[in-house]
């Protein structure tokens, strides 16, 4: 289960966009990496074809390295927290942020 996932509001804790933040569009597992609404947009040109006759330039999301994020748990404040998994009773698996002494995420 990922720590971060899909539609979470996230900070960037570290590089150039250090302090700003972004819904999470995509989380890769394996690359470790995310793509956050926002941040790292880059552009690829495009050459002509049939669907685009004029070509140009087409904006793209570059991935993020997963540490480098921080999952936001107060909107208001932009408080930031560590994310940990706690086993339920049923045997499955629950996101609680640390910061917050434990408190379940949804």
């Amino acid at each position: 289960m990922p720590r971060i996932r899909k539609d979470d509001t996230v900070k960037i804790i570290t590089g150039a966009k250090k302090g700003t933040t972004g819904k999470v569009l995509s989380v890769d597992i394996k690359k470790r990496t995310v793509l956050v609404e926002g941040v790292g947009v880059g552009h690829r040109h495009v050459k002509p074809s049939q669907l685009n006759p004029r070509g140009g330039k087409k904006d793209i999301h570059t991935p993020i390295d997963i540490s480098k994020v921080a999952l936001v748990v107060d909107e208001k404040t932009g408080q930031t927290s560590r994310v940990g998994l706690v086993k339920n009773a049923d045997g499955g698996k629950t996101r609680v942020a640390r910061a917050l002494k434990n408190k379940e995420i949804k």
